[in-house]
């Protein structure tokens, strides 16, 4: 099976299904590193940690996570995640909703300066 593979500045995400229902990738994020704070309106997000530990942001709860800890993003929560240990956080993220643009992404904080 052919993955895409994307490059950013806390990691990289693989592409593992992409269909019109759903869409399953697998993040690394890098130790000392975290996505932006975001949200999105088209589609929820599973997720399945499965290396590493790190920090998760719903809202205004943070919860710790290690291997085998799932956390559910329902649409429109800002959240983010975050790698605390020394070796790269791991997680593979299930998409479900009406769309899976990477452009259905809301930044309310980056520490890359990226666009909001």
């Amino acid at each position: 099976m052919s993955q895409s593979h994307e490059e950013r500045p806390w990691g990289a995400f693989y592409v593992l299904i992409d269909q019109a229902n759903t869409k399953v990738k697998r993040l690394v994020v890098n130790p000392g590193q975290r996505l932006s704070l975001q949200s999105h309106a088209h589609r929820d997000e599973h997720w399945v940690v499965v290396a590493g530990v790190g920090e998760v942001t719903l809202d205004d709860e943070t919860i710790a996570v290690r291997y085998g800890q799932h956390i559910y993003v329902g649409r429109g929560v800002k959240h983010r995640i975050a790698c605390l240990g020394n070796t790269p956080l791991e997680f593979i993220e299930v998409q479900t909703g009406d769309a899976f643009p990477e452009e259905d992404i809301v930044r309310y904080e980056d520490d890359y300066n990226r666009a909001q």
